[in-house]
């Protein structure tokens, strides 16, 4: 006889067994009253694709966009900025450029009516590989791909923030190679960007990225760059896990220049900062925790840096675990937590990338999204997650 359960009990498969797991209360967050001035911080969105669309890898993608937008009105409501058309929102990993294209113009409508702050990624991923070459003629044809998406993201009415160019990894052969396609780039545009360093972790064909695999040497030809366009950059986020670094590398910029934290397992003390300084934020994590960002952010505000880190710091596990490698999938833990959440109407992804984690992998995100209070209603949590490992044969 099958035990049917209900309510918020659920058996999980922990440690190789079956184990009774009780859901605690949610969080007391709430939205803030004021916009929220301490820090910048920007929540980079994962996309909702539509149910009965062939989401295999390869096929074109095809979004719900009620779900999808509807996610962003949620994390302006929390007071932070979307950052849309990143490696969270699938580039490279399903999303192609024409769906990245309407991404962005029916983002900036929202952001428009929504009054929120919104930047969006301008990479160069309409160009197939294979017919990039290097040399001058290559490098021109990157920088022109570059110029057409900077384009649309402007016309939407976003920030730019040029992402890393798989393109340019493949064509580049010399540190100096990466500063004539930025130098050319950046004379063009007529707002500061945000430059995003992505490390090899989030997308191993940026290994080598600046030239050198070496990240002192690379972190030398990025602050070069910076250098010499600092009146067109308003800041960079890099995204190499690495604490040290960012520190060490917030400190070197030139003045009016800010780092965007992407360190989703160091966020919490990157975040507050200390004596010498802070990160500005640009997190995918924070897609998955918003309510505790915007809580913690909003302490900040009120000149409480310690409860802002308590309250950090108790996601920091969740973010940990989403974020484990292989990196680049943490974006299936962060749709998992939106469908556990009801903010899409099933567990799928673009490309087939809900497959990209393990049935003990979610459950275990499972236990730490409720342990930091952000199962927002556990009794539909229960009952998505019961689901989910019945589908996957899994039964008390």
């Amino acid at each position: 006889m099958t035990l049917i359960q209900t309510g918020t009990t659920v058996s999980l498969p922990i440690d190789g067994q079956l184990r009774t797991f009780e859901l605690g209360e949610p969080g007391s967050w709430h939205r803030p009253e004021h916009p929220i001035t301490s820090r910048i911080a920007y929540a980079a969105a994962h996309v909702v694709p539509r149910p009965l669309a062939d989401n295999t890898p390869g096929a074109p993608a095809d979004l719900d966009w009620d779900a999808t937008l509807a996610y962003r009105r949620e994390l302006w409501s929390y007071g932070l900025g979307v950052a849309d058309a990143m490696d969270t929102a699938q580039r490279g990993m399903g999303m192609d450029w024409a769906a990245t294209r309407e991404l962005i113009r029916r983002s900036g409508r929202e952001a428009a009516a929504a009054h929120g702050r919104l930047a969006c990624g301008a990479g160069t991923d309409q160009l197939a590989l294979d017919d990039v070459s290097s040399g001058a003629a290559g490098l021109r044809t990157i920088a022109d791909a570059y110029r057409e998406q900077v384009e649309v993201v402007r016309e939407a009415g976003a920030q730019v923030i040029l992402m890393a160019s798989r393109a340019l990894a493949r064509a580049a052969q010399s540190p100096s190679d990466y500063l004539t396609v930025y130098d050319a780039v950046l004379s063009d545009v007529d707002q500061p960007v945000i430059l995003h360093w992505l490390g090899e972790m989030f997308d191993p064909a940026l290994r080598g990225y600046w030239g050198s695999a070496e990240t002192e040497t690379a972190t030398q030809v990025f602050l070069e760059l910076i250098g010499a366009n600092a009146a067109k950059i308003d800041g960079v986020k890099v995204s190499l896990l690495d604490a040290d670094h960012e520190v060490a590398l917030r400190r070197a910029l030139p003045a009016g220049v800010r780092l965007y934290t992407g360190d989703d397992f160091n966020y919490p003390e990157l975040i507050v900062g200390d004596e010498h300084g802070h990160s500005d934020a640009l997190l995918g994590i924070f897609a998955a925790i918003y309510p505790a960002a915007s809580a913690a952010l909003q302490e900040l505000d009120a000149g409480d840096a310690d409860n802002a880190r308590a309250i950090l710091e108790s996601t920091r596990a969740l973010g940990r675990h989403i974020f484990t490698a292989p990196t680049y999938y943490y974006k299936t833990g962060i749709a998992f937590l939106s469908w556990l959440n009801g903010r899409q109407p099933g567990f799928g992804m673009v490309g087939g990338l809900a497959g990209g984690r393990s049935v003990p992998h979610l459950s275990e995100l499972f236990v730490l999204a409720d342990r930091a209070g952000l199962l927002t209603d556990p009794a539909l949590a229960a009952h998505r997650m019961r689901m989910f490992l019945e589908l996957n044969g899994v039964r008390p």
